[in-house]
Protein backbone atom coordinates (compact mmCIF):
# COMPACT_ATOMS: atom_id res chain seq x y z
CA UNK A 1 0.00 0.00 0.00
CA UNK A 2 1.37 3.27 -1.40
CA UNK A 3 0.82 5.83 1.98
CA UNK A 4 1.13 8.86 -0.67
CA UNK A 5 -2.32 7.66 -1.65
CA UNK A 6 -3.69 8.58 1.79
CA UNK A 7 -3.41 12.02 1.80
CA UNK A 8 -5.84 14.45 0.27
CA UNK A 9 -5.93 15.29 -3.01
CA UNK A 10 -4.60 18.98 -3.79
CA UNK A 11 -4.97 19.62 -7.48
CA UNK A 12 -2.87 23.51 -6.68
CA UNK A 13 0.24 23.69 -5.73
CA UNK A 14 0.86 25.75 -2.77
CA UNK A 15 1.87 29.33 -5.16
CA UNK A 16 -1.21 28.48 -6.63
CA UNK A 17 -3.73 28.22 -3.41
CA UNK A 18 -2.84 31.28 -2.27
CA UNK A 19 -3.19 32.57 -5.22
CA UNK A 20 -6.31 31.65 -5.48
CA UNK A 21 -7.28 32.90 -2.20
CA UNK A 22 -5.88 35.68 -2.73
CA UNK A 23 -8.22 36.66 -5.59
CA UNK A 24 -11.22 34.82 -4.58
CA UNK A 25 -10.85 37.30 -1.46
CA UNK A 26 -10.28 40.35 -3.77
CA UNK A 27 -13.37 39.19 -6.03
CA UNK A 28 -16.25 39.26 -3.74
CA UNK A 29 -17.26 42.38 -4.48
CA UNK A 30 -17.08 41.86 -8.63
CA UNK A 31 -18.93 38.28 -7.99
CA UNK A 32 -21.86 39.63 -6.31
CA UNK A 33 -22.17 42.27 -9.26
CA UNK A 34 -21.88 39.24 -11.57
CA UNK A 35 -24.25 37.12 -10.10
CA UNK A 36 -26.94 39.54 -10.73
CA UNK A 37 -25.85 39.45 -14.36
CA UNK A 38 -24.97 35.68 -15.07
CA UNK A 39 -26.60 33.39 -13.23
CA UNK A 40 -24.14 30.29 -14.41
CA UNK A 41 -20.48 31.24 -13.47
CA UNK A 42 -21.60 31.52 -9.86
CA UNK A 43 -22.27 27.62 -10.22
CA UNK A 44 -19.07 26.56 -11.99
CA UNK A 45 -17.48 28.49 -9.33
CA UNK A 46 -18.94 27.49 -6.42
CA UNK A 47 -19.39 23.93 -7.58
CA UNK A 48 -15.36 24.01 -7.87
CA UNK A 49 -15.02 26.06 -4.37
CA UNK A 50 -17.35 23.16 -2.78
CA UNK A 51 -15.01 20.43 -4.47
CA UNK A 52 -11.42 22.30 -4.32
CA UNK A 53 -11.44 24.02 -1.20
CA UNK A 54 -14.16 22.38 1.44
CA UNK A 55 -13.19 24.43 4.25
CA UNK A 56 -12.53 27.91 2.66
CA UNK A 57 -16.19 28.41 1.24
CA UNK A 58 -17.02 32.01 0.45
CA UNK A 59 -19.98 32.03 3.16
CA UNK A 60 -18.14 31.45 6.27
CA UNK A 61 -18.37 35.24 7.05
CA UNK A 62 -21.83 35.25 7.20
CA UNK A 63 -21.77 31.93 9.62
CA UNK A 64 -19.71 34.04 12.18
CA UNK A 65 -22.65 36.53 12.61
CA UNK A 66 -25.47 33.26 12.99
CA UNK A 67 -22.76 32.16 16.13
CA UNK A 68 -22.94 35.07 17.96
CA UNK A 69 -27.23 35.52 16.89
CA UNK A 70 -27.44 31.92 18.18
CA UNK A 71 -25.38 32.88 21.77
CA UNK A 72 -26.95 36.10 21.94
CA UNK A 73 -30.80 34.46 21.55
CA UNK A 74 -29.61 31.66 24.07
CA UNK A 75 -28.94 34.20 26.84
CA UNK A 76 -32.07 36.19 26.06
CA UNK A 77 -33.87 32.79 26.05
CA UNK A 78 -32.31 31.50 29.33
CA UNK A 79 -33.03 34.67 30.81
CA UNK A 80 -36.46 34.47 29.89
CA UNK A 81 -36.93 31.00 31.30
CA UNK A 82 -35.26 32.34 34.71
CA UNK A 83 -38.01 34.71 35.41
CA UNK A 84 -40.55 32.68 34.47
CA UNK A 85 -39.50 30.39 36.88
CA UNK A 86 -38.62 32.87 39.49
CA UNK A 87 -42.41 34.52 39.31
CA UNK A 88 -43.68 31.43 39.61
CA UNK A 89 -41.45 30.11 42.82
CA UNK A 90 -42.43 33.76 44.14
CA UNK A 91 -45.69 33.37 44.00
CA UNK A 92 -45.74 29.40 45.31
CA UNK A 93 -46.86 27.61 42.32
CA UNK A 94 -44.35 25.93 42.08
CA UNK A 95 -42.65 24.71 45.43
CA UNK A 96 -39.88 22.47 46.64
CA UNK A 97 -39.49 19.89 48.87
CA UNK A 98 -35.98 20.27 49.63
CA UNK A 99 -34.56 22.46 52.48
CA UNK A 100 -33.60 25.61 50.17
CA UNK A 101 -36.37 27.81 49.11
CA UNK A 102 -36.81 30.78 47.81
CA UNK A 103 -35.59 34.39 49.66
CA UNK A 104 -39.68 34.56 49.62
CA UNK A 105 -40.65 31.28 51.13
CA UNK A 106 -37.11 30.57 53.13
CA UNK A 107 -38.15 31.68 56.33
CA UNK A 108 -42.37 30.51 55.82
CA UNK A 109 -40.70 27.23 55.20
CA UNK A 110 -38.06 26.99 57.48
CA UNK A 111 -40.98 28.02 60.21
CA UNK A 112 -43.55 26.00 59.49
CA UNK A 113 -41.07 22.87 59.71
CA UNK A 114 -40.12 23.61 62.94
CA UNK A 115 -43.52 23.80 64.27
CA UNK A 116 -44.41 20.63 62.45
CA UNK A 117 -40.95 18.75 64.59
CA UNK A 118 -41.86 20.27 67.82
CA UNK A 119 -45.60 19.77 67.36
CA UNK A 120 -44.89 15.80 66.71
CA UNK A 121 -42.39 16.04 69.63
CA UNK A 122 -44.85 17.37 71.85
CA UNK A 123 -47.04 14.38 70.86
CA UNK A 124 -45.19 12.03 71.55
CA UNK A 125 -43.79 12.93 74.72
CA UNK A 126 -47.76 14.02 75.86
CA UNK A 127 -48.07 10.19 74.73
CA UNK A 128 -45.05 9.10 76.48
CA UNK A 129 -46.20 10.59 79.39
CA UNK A 130 -50.15 9.40 79.46
CA UNK A 131 -48.70 6.10 78.98
CA UNK A 132 -46.20 6.08 82.28
CA UNK A 133 -48.92 8.25 84.29
CA UNK A 134 -51.55 5.20 83.34
CA UNK A 135 -48.64 2.73 84.40
CA UNK A 136 -47.99 4.25 87.84
CA UNK A 137 -52.06 4.97 88.19
CA UNK A 138 -52.84 1.02 87.18
CA UNK A 139 -50.22 -0.04 89.51
CA UNK A 140 -52.40 1.14 92.63
CA UNK A 141 -55.40 -0.02 91.34
CA UNK A 142 -57.10 -3.46 93.20
CA UNK A 143 -59.64 -5.99 93.06
CA UNK A 144 -61.73 -6.27 96.00
CA UNK A 145 -63.77 -9.57 96.37
CA UNK A 146 -66.99 -9.70 98.51
CA UNK A 147 -66.84 -12.85 100.45
CA UNK A 148 -70.06 -14.46 102.75
CA UNK A 149 -70.80 -17.18 104.18
CA UNK A 150 -74.51 -18.42 103.87
CA UNK A 151 -74.89 -20.35 106.94
CA UNK A 152 -72.31 -22.11 109.87
CA UNK A 153 -71.18 -25.29 107.62
CA UNK A 154 -69.85 -23.50 104.69
CA UNK A 155 -67.25 -21.63 103.58
CA UNK A 156 -66.88 -18.07 102.35
CA UNK A 157 -68.00 -17.91 98.56
CA UNK A 158 -67.73 -14.82 96.43
CA UNK A 159 -71.08 -12.67 96.67
CA UNK A 160 -69.47 -9.90 94.67
CA UNK A 161 -66.24 -8.10 93.68
CA UNK A 162 -65.04 -4.28 92.53
CA UNK A 163 -62.38 -2.34 92.31
CA UNK A 164 -60.64 -0.18 94.62
CA UNK A 165 -57.70 2.40 95.21
CA UNK A 166 -54.64 2.13 97.03
CA UNK A 167 -54.30 5.62 98.56
CA UNK A 168 -51.57 5.36 101.61
CA UNK A 169 -49.15 3.05 103.16
CA UNK A 170 -47.87 3.77 106.48
CA UNK A 171 -46.65 1.81 109.28
CA UNK A 172 -46.19 -1.77 107.13
CA UNK A 173 -50.12 -0.64 106.14
CA UNK A 174 -51.42 -0.16 103.19
CA UNK A 175 -55.25 1.74 102.81
CA UNK A 176 -57.63 1.05 100.27
CA UNK A 177 -60.50 2.92 99.15
CA UNK A 178 -63.85 1.65 97.76
CA UNK A 179 -67.15 2.29 97.38
CA UNK A 180 -69.93 0.48 100.58
CA UNK A 181 -71.85 -1.32 98.27
CA UNK A 182 -68.74 -3.30 97.10
CA UNK A 183 -68.29 -4.59 100.58
CA UNK A 184 -71.80 -4.86 101.88
CA UNK A 185 -72.84 -7.42 103.36
CA UNK A 186 -69.26 -9.60 103.44
CA UNK A 187 -68.03 -11.94 106.07
CA UNK A 188 -64.92 -11.37 104.78
CA UNK A 189 -62.59 -9.20 102.26
CA UNK A 190 -60.04 -10.19 99.92
CA UNK A 191 -57.46 -7.46 98.02
CA UNK A 192 -56.02 -8.65 94.99
CA UNK A 193 -52.92 -6.42 94.18
CA UNK A 194 -52.37 -5.14 90.66
CA UNK A 195 -48.84 -8.46 90.54
CA UNK A 196 -51.75 -10.78 91.40
CA UNK A 197 -50.89 -11.30 95.13
CA UNK A 198 -53.86 -11.49 97.53
CA UNK A 199 -54.59 -10.15 100.90
CA UNK A 200 -56.66 -10.58 103.50
CA UNK A 201 -58.78 -6.99 104.31
CA UNK A 202 -59.87 -5.69 107.40
CA UNK A 203 -62.99 -2.80 107.19
CA UNK A 204 -62.08 0.05 108.76
CA UNK A 205 -65.21 1.98 107.91
CA UNK A 206 -68.32 2.55 105.59
CA UNK A 207 -70.88 4.63 104.63
CA UNK A 208 -74.18 4.09 102.62
CA UNK A 209 -75.19 7.93 101.98
CA UNK A 210 -71.85 8.82 99.85
CA UNK A 211 -71.26 5.18 98.80
CA UNK A 212 -67.49 4.99 100.12
CA UNK A 213 -65.58 2.74 102.06
CA UNK A 214 -62.08 2.04 103.82
CA UNK A 215 -60.42 -1.16 103.94
CA UNK A 216 -56.83 -1.98 105.75
CA UNK A 217 -54.22 -4.38 104.39
CA UNK A 218 -50.58 -5.45 104.69
CA UNK A 219 -48.47 -3.27 102.75
CA UNK A 220 -45.33 -5.40 102.40
CA UNK A 221 -46.17 -6.36 98.89
CA UNK A 222 -47.63 -3.35 98.27
CA UNK A 223 -45.20 -0.96 95.89
CA UNK A 224 -47.45 1.78 94.24
CA UNK A 225 -49.44 4.44 95.96
CA UNK A 226 -52.04 6.64 94.34
CA UNK A 227 -51.55 10.10 94.13
CA UNK A 228 -54.52 12.46 94.70
CA UNK A 229 -55.64 15.25 92.53
CA UNK A 230 -58.09 17.77 92.43
CA UNK A 231 -61.73 17.64 91.18
CA UNK A 232 -62.76 21.26 91.76
CA UNK A 233 -60.32 22.45 88.39
CA UNK A 234 -61.84 19.83 86.28
CA UNK A 235 -63.66 21.56 83.16
CA UNK A 236 -65.83 20.02 80.86
CA UNK A 237 -63.76 18.16 77.93
CA UNK A 238 -60.70 18.04 79.61
CA UNK A 239 -59.28 13.93 79.64
CA UNK A 240 -60.30 11.30 81.64
CA UNK A 241 -58.93 7.52 82.22
CA UNK A 242 -60.86 5.03 84.19
CA UNK A 243 -59.08 2.12 85.69
CA UNK A 244 -60.79 -0.96 87.02
CA UNK A 245 -61.42 -4.65 87.22
CA UNK A 246 -64.57 -4.55 84.78
CA UNK A 247 -66.93 -7.70 85.08
CA UNK A 248 -64.58 -9.65 87.65
CA UNK A 249 -60.43 -10.55 88.13
CA UNK A 250 -60.48 -11.65 84.43
CA UNK A 251 -60.33 -8.44 83.18
CA UNK A 252 -57.74 -7.06 86.24
CA UNK A 253 -56.40 -3.60 85.37
CA UNK A 254 -58.60 -2.73 82.28
CA UNK A 255 -58.28 0.91 80.99
CA UNK A 256 -61.04 3.27 79.28
CA UNK A 257 -60.22 6.03 77.96
CA UNK A 258 -62.71 9.49 77.87
CA UNK A 259 -62.93 12.71 78.79
CA UNK A 260 -65.33 14.85 81.28
CA UNK A 261 -68.82 15.27 80.50
CA UNK A 262 -70.02 17.17 83.05
CA UNK A 263 -69.26 18.59 86.27
CA UNK A 264 -71.63 18.82 89.54
CA UNK A 265 -74.25 16.50 88.38
CA UNK A 266 -77.12 15.83 90.56
CA UNK A 267 -78.07 12.12 90.98
CA UNK A 268 -80.63 10.82 93.41
CA UNK A 269 -79.73 7.29 95.03
CA UNK A 270 -81.44 4.46 96.40
CA UNK A 271 -79.00 3.30 99.25
CA UNK A 272 -81.32 0.22 100.65
CA UNK A 273 -83.17 -0.62 97.42
CA UNK A 274 -86.24 0.25 98.95
CA UNK A 275 -87.72 2.06 95.41
CA UNK A 276 -87.28 5.17 97.48
CA UNK A 277 -84.23 7.77 96.63
CA UNK A 278 -82.55 8.46 99.62
CA UNK A 279 -79.57 10.86 98.82
CA UNK A 280 -78.84 13.15 95.97
CA UNK A 281 -75.17 13.18 95.52
CA UNK A 282 -73.07 15.45 92.80
CA UNK A 283 -70.87 13.55 90.94
CA UNK A 284 -68.49 13.83 87.75
CA UNK A 285 -69.52 12.54 84.64
CA UNK A 286 -67.65 11.11 82.34
CA UNK A 287 -68.19 9.20 79.20
CA UNK A 288 -65.77 6.64 79.79
CA UNK A 289 -67.10 3.40 80.29
CA UNK A 290 -67.53 2.26 84.07
CA UNK A 291 -68.83 -1.66 83.47
CA UNK A 292 -69.62 -3.72 86.65
CA UNK A 293 -66.47 -4.45 88.31
CA UNK A 294 -65.33 -0.83 87.83
CA UNK A 295 -66.72 0.17 91.44
CA UNK A 296 -64.42 1.77 93.53
CA UNK A 297 -61.83 1.76 90.65
CA UNK A 298 -60.22 4.85 89.50
CA UNK A 299 -60.81 7.96 87.58
CA UNK A 300 -57.78 10.02 86.83
CA UNK A 301 -56.27 12.92 85.00
CA UNK A 302 -53.62 12.76 82.25
CA UNK A 303 -51.14 13.00 84.96
CA UNK A 304 -52.13 9.88 86.51
CA UNK A 305 -53.74 11.98 89.77
CA UNK A 306 -57.02 10.48 90.93
CA UNK A 307 -59.87 12.99 90.28
CA UNK A 308 -62.65 10.27 91.14
CA UNK A 309 -63.64 7.24 92.44
CA UNK A 310 -65.74 5.20 90.09
CA UNK A 311 -69.24 3.92 90.85
CA UNK A 312 -71.23 1.91 88.95
CA UNK A 313 -74.13 2.11 91.83
CA UNK A 314 -75.13 5.32 91.14
CA UNK A 315 -74.39 4.60 86.80
CA UNK A 316 -77.90 4.83 84.54
CA UNK A 317 -77.40 1.22 83.56
CA UNK A 318 -80.41 2.23 81.14
CA UNK A 319 -77.93 4.51 79.12
CA UNK A 320 -74.65 4.02 77.53
CA UNK A 321 -72.00 6.38 77.32
CA UNK A 322 -72.78 7.89 80.54
CA UNK A 323 -70.64 7.05 83.84
CA UNK A 324 -70.78 8.34 86.99
CA UNK A 325 -67.24 9.13 90.13
CA UNK A 326 -67.10 10.63 92.99
CA UNK A 327 -65.35 13.97 92.89
CA UNK A 328 -62.05 13.09 94.86
CA UNK A 329 -62.57 16.74 96.65
CA UNK A 330 -66.05 15.51 98.27
CA UNK A 331 -64.45 11.89 98.97
CA UNK A 332 -61.11 13.30 100.74
CA UNK A 333 -62.68 13.89 103.98
CA UNK A 334 -65.02 11.05 104.12
CA UNK A 335 -61.91 9.07 103.36
CA UNK A 336 -60.24 10.31 106.47
CA UNK A 337 -63.29 10.15 108.52
CA UNK A 338 -63.95 6.38 107.72
CA UNK A 339 -60.14 5.67 108.38
CA UNK A 340 -59.63 7.36 111.92
CA UNK A 341 -63.53 6.62 113.00
CA UNK A 342 -65.16 3.86 111.44
CA UNK A 343 -68.20 6.41 110.42
CA UNK A 344 -69.25 9.44 108.28
CA UNK A 345 -70.25 12.34 110.87
CA UNK A 346 -73.16 14.05 110.08
CA UNK A 347 -76.14 16.38 111.87
CA UNK A 348 -78.45 14.17 113.14
CA UNK A 349 -82.01 15.26 113.70
CA UNK A 350 -83.68 11.91 114.90
CA UNK A 351 -86.89 11.38 112.56
CA UNK A 352 -88.25 9.37 110.22
CA UNK A 353 -90.38 10.66 107.57
CA UNK A 354 -91.76 10.06 103.99
CA UNK A 355 -92.66 12.61 101.58
CA UNK A 356 -96.24 14.44 101.81
CA UNK A 357 -96.86 13.64 97.86
CA UNK A 358 -96.74 9.59 99.02
CA UNK A 359 -99.62 10.28 101.35
CA UNK A 360 -102.88 9.60 99.84
CA UNK A 361 -104.91 12.72 99.33
CA UNK A 362 -108.06 11.49 101.90
CA UNK A 363 -105.92 10.65 104.49
CA UNK A 364 -103.71 14.38 104.38
CA UNK A 365 -106.94 16.41 104.35
CA UNK A 366 -108.45 14.09 107.30
CA UNK A 367 -106.08 13.20 109.12
CA UNK A 368 -103.40 15.76 109.05
CA UNK A 369 -105.93 18.14 108.26
CA UNK A 370 -103.68 20.35 105.82
CA UNK A 371 -104.90 23.46 104.20
CA UNK A 372 -105.66 23.27 100.28
CA UNK A 373 -102.63 25.21 99.04
CA UNK A 374 -100.20 22.44 101.51
CA UNK A 375 -98.93 20.31 98.31
CA UNK A 376 -95.51 19.49 99.29
CA UNK A 377 -93.53 18.51 102.40
CA UNK A 378 -92.27 15.58 104.67
CA UNK A 379 -94.77 13.88 107.09
CA UNK A 380 -93.21 13.01 110.50
CA UNK A 381 -93.61 9.06 110.44
CA UNK A 382 -91.43 8.50 113.75
CA UNK A 383 -89.79 11.03 116.13
CA UNK A 384 -86.65 9.44 117.84
CA UNK A 385 -86.92 9.82 122.12
CA UNK A 386 -84.12 12.45 123.63
CA UNK A 387 -83.09 13.06 119.63
CA UNK A 388 -82.32 16.79 118.95
CA UNK A 389 -86.32 16.70 117.01
CA UNK A 390 -87.81 15.19 120.18
CA UNK A 391 -86.18 18.22 122.30
CA UNK A 392 -87.79 21.04 120.02
CA UNK A 393 -90.64 19.33 120.46
CA UNK A 394 -91.55 17.82 116.99
CA UNK A 395 -94.22 15.11 117.08
CA UNK A 396 -95.32 12.23 114.69
CA UNK A 397 -97.36 13.68 111.85
CA UNK A 398 -95.98 17.03 111.73
CA UNK A 399 -95.71 18.55 108.46
CA UNK A 400 -91.91 20.28 107.69
CA UNK A 401 -92.22 22.30 104.65
CA UNK A 402 -88.97 24.41 105.78
CA UNK A 403 -85.90 24.07 107.42
CA UNK A 404 -84.65 28.17 107.52
CA UNK A 405 -85.33 29.58 104.31
CA UNK A 406 -84.92 26.05 102.26
CA UNK A 407 -88.10 24.45 101.36
CA UNK A 408 -88.06 20.58 102.02
CA UNK A 409 -90.15 18.92 99.87
CA UNK A 410 -88.81 15.11 100.40
CA UNK A 411 -86.11 13.76 102.40
CA UNK A 412 -83.91 14.22 99.67
CA UNK A 413 -83.99 17.63 100.33
CA UNK A 414 -83.85 17.73 104.01
CA UNK A 415 -80.51 15.61 103.81
CA UNK A 416 -78.91 17.61 101.30
CA UNK A 417 -79.52 20.67 102.82
CA UNK A 418 -78.35 19.35 106.44
CA UNK A 419 -75.59 17.58 105.42
CA UNK A 420 -74.01 19.92 102.91
CA UNK A 421 -74.79 23.24 104.58
CA UNK A 422 -74.69 22.49 107.75
CA UNK A 423 -72.80 21.13 110.61
CA UNK A 424 -73.07 19.50 114.24
CA UNK A 425 -74.08 22.22 116.85
CA UNK A 426 -75.67 24.41 114.29
CA UNK A 427 -79.04 25.77 115.11
CA UNK A 428 -81.82 25.68 112.48
CA UNK A 429 -85.60 27.28 112.42
CA UNK A 430 -87.98 23.97 111.41
CA UNK A 431 -91.12 25.25 109.94
CA UNK A 432 -94.09 22.76 110.61
CA UNK A 433 -98.08 22.30 110.43
CA UNK A 434 -99.98 20.56 113.10
CA UNK A 435 -103.53 19.60 113.20
CA UNK A 436 -103.54 22.48 109.73
CA UNK A 437 -101.57 25.19 111.87
CA UNK A 438 -98.23 26.58 110.79
CA UNK A 439 -95.44 26.82 113.54
CA UNK A 440 -92.25 27.22 114.01
CA UNK A 441 -89.32 26.04 116.39
CA UNK A 442 -85.58 25.83 116.84
CA UNK A 443 -83.81 22.56 117.07
CA UNK A 444 -79.90 22.50 117.51
CA UNK A 445 -78.31 19.33 115.35
CA UNK A 446 -76.03 16.67 117.17
CA UNK A 447 -73.91 13.77 116.59
CA UNK A 448 -75.78 10.77 115.97
CA UNK A 449 -75.45 8.44 118.66
CA UNK A 450 -74.29 4.63 118.53
CA UNK A 451 -76.46 2.10 119.43
CA UNK A 452 -75.86 -0.57 120.94
CA UNK A 453 -77.44 -3.13 118.33
CA UNK A 454 -75.11 -1.01 116.06
CA UNK A 455 -71.40 -1.62 118.07
CA UNK A 456 -72.00 -5.16 118.52
CA UNK A 457 -72.34 -5.40 114.66
CA UNK A 458 -68.79 -3.42 114.13
CA UNK A 459 -67.50 -5.87 116.64
CA UNK A 460 -68.83 -8.95 114.90
CA UNK A 461 -67.98 -7.82 111.81
CA UNK A 462 -64.20 -6.85 112.52
CA UNK A 463 -63.97 -10.43 114.51
CA UNK A 464 -64.81 -12.03 111.64
CA UNK A 465 -62.09 -10.14 109.17
CA UNK A 466 -59.58 -11.23 111.27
Amino acid sequence: MNRDNDKPYNEYPDDQQRSSSYEQENSYPDETNTLSENEEEPSKYTQAIQVDEPINQPQQPKQKGKVWTSFVSGIAGGILVLAIVAVLVFTNVISFSSNAASPATMGTNNTSTTKSSNQTLATQTSTENLTTAIQDASAAVVGVENLQQTDLFSESEEAGSGSGVIYKKEDGKAYVVTNHHVVDGATSLEVTLSNGQKEKATLLGSDEISDLAVLQIDGTNVDQVATFGTSDDLTVGQQAIAIGNPLGAEFAGSVTQGIISGLDRSVAVDSNNDGTEDWVTEVLQTDAAINPGNSGGALINANGEIVGINSMKIAQEEVEGIGFAIPIDAAKPIINQLESTGKVERPYVGIGAVSLDQVPQVNAQETLNLPEDVTQGVVLAQVVESSPAADAGLQEYDVVTKIDDQDITSMVDLRSYLYSDKNIGDEVTVTYYRDGKKETTKLTLAKEQTTQSDQSTQQQQQQQQQ
